[in-house]
């Protein structure tokens, strides 16, 4: 499985879509919205080696609400 990483220093204009403390819940999140065209990426704060933390998936604001729609459609 690959994912984007992005650090603390993310560009402007990406806003958080999802949050999870389940990984890979987060990364299907992501998964779906690439299918659906739109750009997500994957910014992990979980620690090591025990997994505590969560895992947000940020998109471009201006897709905020297509996201919205395609997470609610999912029931993800």
């Amino acid at each position: 499985m690959v994912s984007v990483y992005l650090n603390e220093q993310m560009e402007a204009g990406w806003i958080k879509i999802y949050t999870s403390s389940d990984f890979f819940k987060s990364e299907l999140v992501r998964q779906v919205l690439i299918d659906n065209e739109i750009e997500a990426i994957i910014i992990d704060k979980q620690g090591f080696p025990y997994r505590i933390g969560e895992v947000e998936v940020y998109i471009h604001e201006n897709n905020f609400q297509k996201a919205l729609e395609i997470i609610i459609k999912n029931e993800l």
